[in-house]
């Protein structure tokens, strides 16, 4: 799924139009799929009666076809029109042949037709504004959409509320968003995710997010240009390894994990067993000797490499053991659970010295580490896969986090490209940025993954994708989408985001693998 501005997605338009797909087919399409949606959870949950609200450009044109659509299929289907000509437009008249109704805001100055549509419906289709907005809202459109909410809050079974393209009152560039704003349960967008969806504050209105096909070519330039997207379950499927009933261990590679010290022994765990949820034939975990008896018994899977340490930290000589052992794995992470010891960062900076270095991932502590070396990044094998968060891509280029956090996609393909590595800024709508120019942004803001320990299983589900023989890029989105997946579903099992465990998410990953069958 492309994610757009808003110039951008009118250009893809313009372009669509001027190549054959007409604007009305593309509306006819979007109309059509916004139905089969609303058809669908209508059935799931025995509704048949929608009102639409209807503005007077494209999102009402959209919701008046899915309208239609609708009332043919039986169901109980009003347009409430706002300031909309509806005298000889088409699509009313389409809509009042299929049997449904026509409602004139002009003709209801105390909105009590509104209020009677409300009280009955079971779904509210919100075709009010679409993305070319300006924010503030007129008053008269104002004043509709806080009539609205004031209705909503009085009914004891509101309806369902479904966005046509995005909630009215969203700037879908920026994300701000207007007090006015109806939050949606759903936002079925078209074609594209724009952009401010996957900003606050218009992430909290926005509910979950689907995206219909307005029948746009694949290779329509305007759109094949866009560099953004958003990994949706299809993507993910398609970038994993297969797993032939043939297969042995080998065929799924070797993970070598070099993390943890005597101060953060669970990264250790979380990362080599997440190397191994995610279908790394065998993982073998490089650790200060002293966490062999502390880990051994929780990882017996694990095979094991008992390092040199200075108090429990990794030692510089313990470069000599991995290194030695760098052959046989098909991927190398490092980093979690390090520590900052001046001796872990020699150990550091030795091993990068090793002539075959296999694909490498970089976490926590080891990003921390490696700005404390000079010329790092061309010290690293091609395609590393960075992963910071704020805090360590503040300590990895300088910036404060307030510089990165206002202009995450942009500072991740900028060091992306100038470092020839993969980022991953990690934190509330994940960025990975590939030095090629592809980005790819999670739709995924939980504070459940806002725990210690969580970046350690997304480190490890990397790695265990990389030893498989993902690409690096393709294994940083994958990863990182089936992280925050197995987010959600920790949240669901947990029931609380500020009781969710790093451990509760590894554990979810499992559920994860087997929604993508694998």
């Amino acid at each position: 799924m492309k994610l757009v501005t808003v110039s951008q997605m009118k250009a893809i338009e313009r372009e669509a139009d001027a190549s054959g797909l007409a604007y009305s087919q593309m509306m006819e399409n979007a109309g059509r799929g916004m139905a089969d949606i609303v058809y669908a959870v209508g059935e799931e949950n025995g509704w048949d009666e929608v009102l639409g609200l209807v503005g007077s450009g494209n999102n009402g044109g959209d919701t008046l076809v899915a309208l239609a659509y609708l009332a043919s299929a039986g169901w109980r289907a009003k347009a409430y029109c706002v300031k909309r000509k509806t005298k000889d437009d088409e699509l009313v008249q389409r809509l009042l042949d299929a049997g449904g109704e026509i409602l004139l805001a002009e003709e209801d100055d105390e909105f009590d037709s509104l209020a009677a549509c409300l009280e009955t419906a079971d779904l509210l289709l919100d075709g009010l504004l679409g993305t070319g907005i300006q924010l503030p809202l007129k008053p008269e459109i104002a004043n509709l959409l806080f009539s609205v909410q004031s209705i909503l809050a009085s009914l004891d079974e509101p309806p369902f509320i479904v966005a046509v393209d995005c909630p009215s009152g969203v700037d879908c560039d920026t994300g701000a968003a207007a007090d006015e704003t109806l939050p949606a349960d759903l936002t079925v967008t078209m074609a594209c995710v724009k952009q401010g969806l996957l900003c606050f504050p218009a992430f909290d209105l926005v509910g979950e997010l689907d995206v219909v096909d307005i029948g746009l070519p694949d290779d329509l330039p305007a759109l094949a240009d866009i560099p953004r997207f958003v990994p949706d379950v299809e993507w993910v499927a398609d970038h994993l390894p297969p797993r032939p009933s043939d297969a042995h261990k080998g065929t799924f590679g070797t993970a070598l994990v070099a993390a943890g010290s005597i101060a953060y022994t669970g990264a250790a765990y979380l990362s080599a067993k997440a190397a191994y949820r995610v279908g790394a034939g065998l993982v073998t975990l490089a650790a200060p000797a002293p966490l062999h008896a502390a880990l051994a018994g929780h990882l017996p899977e694990v095979t094991w490499i008992p390092l040199p340490h200075e108090n429990g930290f990794i030692a510089h000589a313990s470069a000599i053991s991995v290194a030695q052992n760098l052959g046989r794995a098909t991927a190398l992470l490092v980093g979690c659970g390090l520590g900052l010891e001046e001796t872990t960062r020699d150990f550091l900076a030795k091993l990068l010295e090793a002539p075959k270095m296999p694909p490498l991932v970089i976490d926590a502590d080891g990003l921390k580490l490696l700005a404390q070396i000079p010329d790092w990044h061309n010290k690293l094998p091609a395609l590393t896969v960075l992963t910071p968060h704020p805090g360590e891509m503040s300590v990895l280029t300088g910036l404060s986090k307030d510089d990165i956090q206002n202009n995450r996609e942009f500072i991740a393909e900028k060091y992306a490209q100038d470092w020839g590595h993969i980022v991953v800024l990690k934190g509330a709508f994940t960025v990975i940025a590939s030095p090629d120019g592809r980005t790819a942004v999670l739709p995924f803001a939980s504070p459940a993954l806002a725990r210690a320990g969580t970046g350690d299983v997304l480190a490890g589900l990397i790695v265990g994708l990389r030893a498989q023989g993902v690409d690096a890029f393709e294994a940083a989105a994958a990863g990182a989408w089936i992280h925050a997946q197995a987010g959600l579903s920790a949240l669901s099992e947990v029931g609380s985001a500020a009781s969710v465990l790093a451990g509760d998410v590894l554990d979810c990953v499992n559920d994860v693998m087997a929604e993508l069958n694998v």
